[in-house]
């Protein structure tokens, strides 16, 4: 009989376009999923509290998928590599296969794995499996190095040929005469002890079903006016596919081919699908991973090293208000009590209250990074790292540091009624829309009949914004006084293919 082949899960938490699963299922033999929680591998970047909600609902849903398969997930808990020696040994297994990530410790990890593995006569094959193309499939005319401009790297992302066309997931996965040991889902002690993540609930189908069915009801609904609704919280424009992407319960390149199955049934061009809006928001993810790989380093540092030396403030009780959601402008609190409620943020509002925090209260932008990647159910170390770095004008494409929104004119502009402020901050709901998105300079009388007291009911601003984006400037231009040292060269490092 051939002997088990391990499939080692990770962030691909799905059945369909698996590489490492398809590939096992093909060759025939024995399956044993595995999952590992190790999350002291992952420092300092180890899931956050919210995704490990999502992570425990995910893995139930993919063991329900398995049984249906005549299989089943194995769940064990400790440091990887003496865990997969174990069920090596326990089990006969001469070969194990993963999907790559390309987080700067797990790509460390995995190669002190292989090397063991291989060095126990275990066979290991790795495949790319969460992003259109292989990282360094995406180069710079005349291999000048990694990009750090969004619009020539997707330009150069299209000229590459369409992904391949996803696989199917396995009708059937051979099980092992004996299953080994597993630990139950809950052993891990994922989901929170304290009911914070209620609100969670209603609004996520953690697993590749409900990835599935957020695509679907997005291409049929959202996709022909995403372009016009993506900035607006206060609709639901938005494909919110973010989570079930980073936890690889949906390939990017299952969303690509579905994006141009409905283009195609609705009789776009294929420059038109190509080119939509959407799918370039995909090429933004794409860009995130392509800076990671290649810049390890800018999860805690900015790309750009003059602004090491940035002049942040140090202010706990500021940045409580900012996580808190108790800033004074209500579009900043709204998205920030979003985020606490539901463990999303509207991506707009994402860029509103980022700016606020690193250019209003001047409080570094890895503060920032660090509350979203503990809160957010999609929290993604390539993506969130891009989007703090371009909110602080620090990293590459970055939205240049003297472009400071204003918090008010940013509200009026894209929460126009005020139907997002007053869903998030209710003590406001009763203000006319002239006053929601500046209530401390609604007239006193406006105020009583809205019920409104300010410092009491809902906070004065921290900071003021005129004065706060002055300071910003000023600090910004000491900074380009001082003479920037020599650019490093970027950390290049080549992922094993398939």
């Amino acid at each position: 009989m051939t002997s088990p082949t391990i499939v080692w899960f990770r962030l691909d938490l799905r059945l369909a376009d698996n590489p490492a699963l398809h590939t096992t299922a093909t060759r025939g033999g024995p399956v044993l999923p595995l999952f590992v929680w190790s999350p002291e591998e992952e420092a300092p970047w180890a899931p956050g509290a919210a995704s490990r909600w999502w992570l425990h609902h995910s893995l139930a849903a993919l063991d329900a998928q398995l049984r249906a398969r005549g299989s089943r997930l194995i769940v064990r808990r400790g440091a990887s590599l003496p865990t997969l020696l174990e069920l090596v040994r326990e089990t006969g297994a001469r070969a194990v296969c993963w999907n790559l990530r390309i987080e700067p410790a797990i790509r460390a990890r995995d190669a002190s794995v292989e090397r063991a593995l291989t060095g126990e006569g275990c066979e290991v094959r790795a495949f790319h499996s969460a992003l259109l193309h292989e990282p360094e499939a995406v180069q710079t005319r005349g291999g000048a190095g990694p990009f750090r401009v969004f619009t020539p790297f997707w330009r150069a992302c299209l000229a590459l040929p369409d992904p391949p066309t996803p696989s199917p997931p396995p009708e059937t996965l051979p099980a092992p005469a004996r299953w080994p040991a597993s630990l139950p889902l809950d052993a891990l002690e994922l989901l929170p002890r304290l009911s914070w993540a209620d609100g969670f609930r209603p609004l996520w189908q953690p697993g590749e079903t409900g990835a599935r069915a957020r695509l679907e009801q997005f291409l049929a609904e959202g996709l022909e006016r995403y372009g016009e609704t993506r900035d607006r919280p206060d609709w639901a424009g938005t494909s919110r596919l973010s989570p079930h992407l980073h936890f690889g319960e949906i390939s990017p390149r299952q969303v690509w081919h579905a994006v141009r199955a409905a283009a195609e049934r609705r009789g776009w061009s294929r420059a038109r699908w190509r080119q939509s809006v959407f799918l370039t928001e995909l090429g933004w993810r794409e860009f995130a991973h392509h800076l990671l790989h290649h810049f390890p380093h800018t999860t805690d540092a900015p790309l750009r090293e003059e602004f090491a030396r940035f002049p942040w403030r140090r202010d706990a009780a500021l940045l409580r208000a900012w996580q808190r959601g108790r800033t004074g402008y209500p579009i900043v609190d709204a998205g920030l009590r979003e985020l606490w409620a539901t463990g999303w943020m509207h991506n707009r509002v994402r860029m509103i209250v980022a700016s606020f925090l690193v250019k209003d209260l001047l409080l570094p932008w890895q503060e920032g990074a660090r509350w979203f990647w503990d809160t957010l159910v999609d929290a993604d170390l390539a993506n969130n790292t891009l989007g703090w770095q371009w909110s602080a004008g620090c990293g590459a494409d970055a939205a240049p540091f003297f472009r400071i929104f204003n918090p008010v004119l940013q509200g009026r502009k894209f929460d126009p009624n005020g139907d997002y402020v007053r869903r998030w901050c209710p003590e406001l709901a009763a203000l006319p829309d002239t006053w929601i998105h500046e209530p401390d300079r609604a007239p006193a009388d406006v105020l009583q009949r809205a019920g409104v007291a300010l410092g009491k009911t809902y906070p004065t601003p921290v900071v003021n914004h005129t004065i706060a984006r002055e300071v910003a400037l000023e600090a910004f231009a000491g900074l380009r006084r001082v003479p920037s040292p020599r650019s490093t060269r970027p950390v290049t490092q080549r992922a094993k293919g398939s």
